[in-house]
Order: structure tokens, then C-alpha cells, then sequence
């Protein structure tokens, strides 16, 4: 029987031994993702588009890329665009980087907004060696959410795993 698409992507990258994948989802939230690794929580206040507001994340290192999911809630409808706007542009500035390819991304049950988007940033860590992010911002209700991979090259193909694993709801 031959394998194909998402589904083999999927059972390759299950079967790889630096990449451990399982099921998470941030706490207080609707998402879920899949993860390369066991991510550990954290939280800070941040300040997002001017006003502060909790961040959440869950983040873990493997095959050399630091993979994460923040989420953090704005608390009102009004707040979302500028809270995608502000995630998107803090990615770019702390890796010093420029915007090599940006697109519109619908992730599955998300809230519809123009300002979800798919990235990829080329730029440089703190140390100055070479990093690179790849990135999507998306939204739930006043919820806004990032998640990313990054490290010092494109972590193709597990990025795919990553990113299509993302949805909102059960």
C-alpha cells in the first residue's frame, strides 16, 4: 500500500527518532497543536498594541528548533487585528530579520480575520548566527494566538506537521 501526502508527512515524522509528537493544548483555551517535543508552560504580562495582557506559552527544543504556541486573550473584538499585527511585527524585530514570504492562512476553526497570516522571517539570533522562523498568527474570539518554529533553518518538513495539526475546538 503506498503512502501519500499530509497522511505519510504525518507517520514519517511520528516515526523520527529526534521528534517525539503529541497533542497539546494551551491552558484556558479552545486550541490544540501537535508538538515535536514536551513542551514546558509559562506565562508573563506583555504589553501586545499598546495594552497588557497575559501571555501563555508552550515551548520545547528538538532537531535543533525551538517550537512554541502563545496565546494570550485582549479581551475585546476590537483589540484582535493589532494584537496579530503586534505578534507578527515582535517576531521580526527580535530576530533582527526581514519578512521573506507572508500569506493569508485559514486555520481550521479559527475566528476569520484579515490579519491571520502565515510567515517566514530570515534574520539573526542574539549571538548573531543565522535564524530563521517560520510563523502563523490567528485568532479565537478575543483570544490571539502565535505559533512558530524557529532555529538556524527551515525545519521543513515537521513545520508541515506543525501547522496543519493547528485548530481550534475538539
Amino acid at each position: 500500500m503506498a503512502l501519500g501526502g499530509p497522511i505519510a508527512v504525518g507517520l514519517l515524522m511520528g516515526c523520527s527518532p529526534a521528534l517525539d509528537w503529541r497533542e497539546v493544548r494551551p491552558e484556558g483555551t479552545a486550541v490544540v497543536a501537535m508538538l515535536p517535543c514536551k513542551p514546558s508552560a509559562s506565562s508573563r504580562t506583555v504589553q501586545l498594541a499598546g495594552y497588557p495582557v497575559r501571555l501563555s506559552m508552550l515551548a520545547c527544543k528538538a532537531d535543533g528548533t525551538t517550537w512554541a504556541l502563545a496565546a494570550a486573550d485582549v479581551a475585546e473584538p476590537g483589540r484582535v487585528g493589532a494584537a496579530l499585527e503586534a505578534l507578527r511585527e515582535s517576531t521580526r524585530a527580535n530576530l533582527q530579520g526581514q519578512v521573506i514570504e507572508a500569506a493569508a492562512v485559514a486555520v481550521r476553526g479559527a475566528t476569520p480575520h484579515a490579519a491571520q497570516v502565515r510567515v517566514r522571517v530570515g534574520g539573526r539570533k542574539q549571538d548573531g548566527s543565522p535564524a530563521s522562523a517560520q510563523f502563523i498568527v490567528f485568532s479565537h474570539g478575543t483570544q490571539v494566538f502565535q505559533a512558530i518554529a524557529m532555529g538556524s533553518r527551515w525545519p521543513e518538513p515537521a513545520a508541515e506537521t506543525f501547522f496543519e495539526s493547528l485548530r481550534v475546538g475538539s
